[in-house]
């Protein structure tokens, strides 16, 4: 699946969408994507010219946020949602039981595997793993996602809207 088809089923966009490749895609099973770290991307801009390597580690939740995107096309594809003011909207829950192996670096290509673990009505846990260059980078023993209608949500947040005296 390319990046059209992936901007399809994620409502994510520049400079949030994080997964650039879906390269086996078994509905209800498992997912294999791919995401390429570049130097041009938006966190990297503000640092200095002789920034050291250390410097230029992904950040660890932007890793996280690769690999949940990863693991929301695959919770999605049955009923893909690219506008989240409409349908059914993926909530993160919770993560538990991750590793970090080792930096990720510009220039790596991250592959994430993602497998469902459990699917109940509206919610889904997921497990699995992302590697560069076969070399594992992080490990996620667990994922959990929510789908609730935005109706729901967009309701709820008219009613917190922030101001005074909302309860």
């Amino acid at each position: 699946m390319s990046i059209s088809g992936i901007k399809q089923v994620l409502p994510h966009r520049y400079p949030m969408l994080l997964v650039d490749r879906v390269d086996e895609l078994v509905p209800g099973e498992r997912l294999t994507a791919r995401k390429a770290v570049t130097a041009n991307e938006p966190w990297y801009q503000d640092l200095p010219a002789d920034a050291t390597d250390e410097q230029h580690h992904y950040p660890s939740a932007l890793l996280i946020e690769s690999w949940c995107q990863a693991a929301g096309v695959l919770a999605a594809w049955k009923n893909p949602n690219p506008d989240v003011l409409a349908g059914q909207v993926m909530l993160f829950g919770s993560i538990s039981e991750v590793v970090f192996r080792r930096p990720v670096l510009p220039g790596d290509v991250l592959e994430h595997r993602v497998r469902l673990f459990r699917e109940l009505s509206d919610t889904v846990i997921f497990e699995g793993e992302a590697l560069v260059d076969g070399e594992t980078v992080l490990e996620v023993g667990r994922v959990v996602m929510a789908m609730r209608p935005a109706s729901e949500l967009v309701g709820a947040a008219g009613d917190a809207g922030g101001s005074p005296g909302a309860t």
